[in-house]
Parts: structure tokens; sequence; C-alpha cells
């Protein structure tokens, strides 16, 4: 049901921490981090904050997780609760922080995630946690981790496209190339094409940078019934898709519901994707990427490496894709990697990237997927 629009809403301020390894670090001191920096963005203060929508976070499995933190953080909203819809959960939040102002019910939300997950969790207790997008009886019982899930992706797709794994490497060694202009990145150093090709195997045919890495980090941003200060960035339009949760269960995995979720966002928004000018597309592998690019329309079926190789997604190109190196080199930090998409999309139309500064941008298209392509979101972003 689409929620009647009286009251537009506004990407006001964004923050984030250093991803990365952060010794001493817990979920809720990177979370009060990066909501000091969002709300110093905004220019608002703690009293002004009115809804407060707080992401999951692995290494504190609290059963009231935003209350715990508006706590910590010396917040009193008059609306507050946690969520988990995996790596989309950012972007889920974001939603709904919009039409919470849009209603009239918030008029300044703070959307915040984080996570110690590199340094506060062990190898196995990472696995163990997300083996939980595993189907219970044959899937999980089986060994299958989520790489191994993702794998049975990349396969499919490299068959039905007729394509081999090396065509994957190009968008691994974008997101570096990217994450190299950001001081807070997880992974900076240079990645060339053919040591990405020669990482070592992760479950085939997928290889280590393929893959994103394990960060801790976190990452804020505040929606508001006003704008702030400078550029306005509104939330022009919103749509999700839910058409599976386990693997095993989606009938056509060139089909997972991204389209559908990128379409009503769109519709929503009165706008096409020719009227996009900025790409920020969940990325936790090299193949979901590409398969929600493909998906999406960005590009033809087999064909987003042939955009990417023709410089569309560079900096300079005609669809800048994740300026800040994305999941694959800025860094992963549960619900907090996938948000810093819609941060980076947000500073971009405001014109507040520093050095990564792209020329003016009008309209951005955020997605992100969690699971296995199983929860979709997208949103699309418009200066006004």
């Amino acid at each position: 049901m689409t929620v009647p629009v009286s009251t537009p809403s506004y990407v006001r301020g964004v923050g984030n921490t250093r991803f990365g390894r952060l010794p001493g670090s817990t979920p809720l001191t990177l979370m009060a981090q990066a909501a000091d920096a969002a709300l110093d963005a905004a220019g608002l203060a703690r009293g002004e904050v009115d809804g407060v929508l707080c992401g999951y976070a692995t290494t504190l499995p609290h059963l009231m997780l935003a209350d715990r933190f508006c706590e910590f953080a010396s917040l009193q909203p008059a609306y507050a609760h946690g969520m988990a819809g995996g790596g989309a959960t950012g972007g889920l939040m974001a939603m709904l922080a919009h039409d919470l102002v849009r209603a009239g019910r918030c008029r300044n939300v703070l959307v915040v995630a984080g996570e110690n997950r590199l340094s506060g969790q062990s190898r196995d207790q990472s696995v163990q946690t997300l083996a939980q997008v595993g189907e219970p009886e044959i899937e999980v019982p089986n060994g299958a981790s989520v790489p191994a899930y993702y794998a049975l992706l990349a396969s499919r797709y490299l068959h039905e496209v007729g394509l081999d794994a090396d065509a994957l490497s190009d968008f691994a060694v974008l997101m570096r190339r990217h994450a190299a202009a950001h001081p807070d990145a997880h992974l900076r150093d240079p990645l060339t094409l053919e040591a990405a090709r020669q990482a070592r195997p992760i479950a085939s045919p997928l290889r280590l940078s393929d893959c994103c890495p394990i960060s801790d980090g976190a990452v804020a941003l505040v929606v508001s019934a006003e704008p702030g200060a400078g550029t306005p960035v509104r939330i022009a339009g919103a749509g999700q898709a839910h058409r599976h949760q386990h693997l095993g269960a989606l009938d056509d995995v060139m089909r997972s519901g991204a389209s559908d979720a990128a379409g009503r966002a769109l519709a929503e928004a009165g706008c096409a994707l020719a009227d996009i000018d900025y790409l920020a597309i969940y990325d936790s592998f090299t193949i979901t990427l590409v398969m929600l690019l493909e998906e999406i329309g960005i590009a033809p079926r087999g064909q987003a490496v042939a955009r990417l190789r023709a410089g569309d997604f560079e900096t300079d190109g005609a669809l800048p894709l994740n300026t800040h190196g994305g999941l694959l080199a800025f860094g992963h930090s549960g619900v907090a990697g996938g948000l810093m998409h819609l941060a980076e999309a947000a500073r971009q139309l405001a014109g507040r990237a520093g050095a990564r500064q792209l020329p003016p941008r009008q309209r951005a298209l955020f997605h992100a997927d969690g699971g296995v392509l199983s929860s979709h979101v997208s949103l699309i972003l418009e200066t006004v």
C-alpha cells in the first residue's frame, strides 16, 4: 500500500566511522560515534531526534538494541525499534524512516547501524550466525556457507550468459580503485586484475578477491521533514520485494526480486532508469553486484562486465558506481556495510563527498539485498 504523501523526507545528514579492525570498539561505541557525526552534519541536537531505527548487531544480540542504544547515546525518542533484514536492513530502515516522516509520525529519524564484527567475534561465531540464511533441514546440515550459496549463483549465472569466472574480477578491481580515494575504507591498497584472478579459491568459482572483507564500523543518517543546510537530497521513491528466503526456494535465479523492488521505487519517484546518474548497489560478492545490475536493468544480461570495461561505472563515467568502494573494498560491518552505500549516494548528491566529489548528480538509485538475494529494497534519491 502506498502511503499518502503529505510531508517530503530528506537525507539531512550522514556520518560514519572508519572501517577495518578497530580494537576496543563495541557496537554501542561505534554507533554513537557515527550518530554524533550524522547529527552534526544535519545540524540537529539530540533533543530534536524523535525517531530511532537501529540495525541488528551479531556481536550484541540484545533483544531491545534500539532502546539499549538510545540509553547509551542519551536519546529519548517518541518512536524507536530495532530491525533485521540481513544486508538489506539499512535500506529497509531508511524506507521506514521515509514513511514515518511522510506520515507525520516523526520529524527527525536517526537511522544507525554498526558492530565490531571483525574484532568482536571469532570466525566460528561468524559462520554460525550467517548459517541462518541456509535452509535448516537440507542446506545447513550439508555444511553450505554464505560464500558457497553465492558460488552456486555464480556458477549458474556464468553458465547462462557464457562467461568465465575471470570476468567477475573486473568489479573487484573497480571497487578497490574507488576505495583508495576514501580515507575510511578498509581495503585501500591497489588491486591489479592479475592479482584478483590469482587470489586463492574460496568457493568455486569465487576467489578471495570476489568476497567482501569482514570489518568493524558504523554508519548513521538522519531522515528529516526539513532538508537542512546545503543542497537538499530527497527520498523520492522506495520499494521492496521478497520472493524467497532460502536459495533452494528460488525458482529462477535470474529473477530474485531486485527488478520488482527497483520498479516500485522508480514508479513512486516518477522517473525511469534513464534518469539515474549515480548507482549505489550492494556488492557482498562480485557476483551479487553483477546479477543485481543486470536484473535491475542497468545492463543487459551478460553485459555488466562490458559496461564496466567501457568505463561507464568509473567516477568519470555515465553511471558512477559505489564511489566509496562498496562492501568489496570499503568493508562489510553487517548492517552498516550496506547503509554506507546510501550514505555515499547522499553525500555525492549533496556535494559533500570531499576529494571523491563527482560533478553534480541529480538522481541516485540505491539497492540492497539480504540473505541470498532474498530481501530486496530500492530507494531513489534526488536533489531538489
